[in-house]
């Protein structure tokens, strides 16, 4: 199967987001990724899905090769979502989204319902911030700018006490002057800091069938507050992967599609 990054112009709202569209004649799912993400973390999840489902995957602003914006707020994310669903025609459709992207997943169908039809929400909480969760902004405004190598902006990042840069390096890119992200770092901090709020009123504001999944060693998402989002909001399947954290698709990718599959089968 593959799954192809589209970087033609997709003008959303006055600006140029990419894309990511497995194509085929499959059922259509909107994936999200989070803060600091790409479109093709969802590859993996495309190929496994297909040929039943088509992955098409949203690079939101100031991700990727989608265009930088002043504004990074979660409603911005909502809208370019939602305005992005009615120009390819895509709804309502079920929308997946990881950790930032399943914020705005939620508050999608919250806010659009007409749009959405079914939730697959990995790692994103109804709460977001101190002290339900320790450490909701990732201060990335000292990493490096530029690098000689890949290997040694790796090096870099996890000096800064990242034990993997694997999901970062994702983002990473060479220029003439070296390896660098192609995300804004001041971006990325204004762009989390946005989402440090209460979200429960828009995850408790639709009854569409939800698949929550979380990963029990979490450092993102508590499993008590997983717990809570799943009993308080009728037609949600909590799903837990023991040994898995908060990019539980790529610690347990086989796991992952697995669920997304049987939830997205059984609608």
């Amino acid at each position: 199967m593959t799954f192809t990054l589209t970087t033609d112009t997709m003008t959303v709202r006055g600006r140029r987001l990419a894309y990511a569209d497995a194509g085929g004649p499959g059922t259509p799912v909107l994936a999200l990724h989070g803060h600091f993400g790409r479109a093709r973390a969802f590859a993996a999840l495309a190929a496994a899905l297909a040929p039943e489902f088509r992955v098409v995957a949203l690079e939101q602003r100031g991700h990727g090769l989608s265009a930088r914006d002043d504004d990074v707020s979660p409603d911005a994310y909502v809208a370019d979502a939602a305005a992005f669903v009615r120009a390819l025609e895509l709804g309502p459709l079920p929308v997946l989204g990881h950790s930032m992207g399943g914020v705005v997943a939620f508050r999608l169908a919250a806010h659009h319902p007409e749009l959405v039809r079914a939730l697959i929400v990995e790692e994103g909480g109804a709460l977001n911030r101190r002290p339900e969760v320790a450490h909701p902004v990732l201060d990335v405004r000292d990493w490096p700018r530029r690098a000689p190598t890949l290997g040694e902006l790796r090096r870099q990042v996890e000096a800064r006490g990242v034990p993997d840069a694997g999901y970062f390096l994702e983002s990473a890119v060479e220029r003439p002057d070296g390896w660098g992200f192609l995300f804004d770092h001041a971006d990325m901090v204004r762009s989390q800091e946005a989402l440090i709020g209460d979200w429960w009123p828009d995850w408790l504001a639709t009854s569409c069938p939800a698949l929550l999944l979380h990963g029990l060693d979490s450092f993102v998402l508590p499993t008590a507050m997983a717990r809570e989002m799943a009993q308080r909001r009728p037609g949600t399947t909590l799903r837990e992967f023991p040994g898995c954290g908060h990019w539980l698709h790529d610690d347990d990718p086989a796991g992952f599609a697995a669920a997304v599959r049987e939830f997205l089968t059984a609608l």
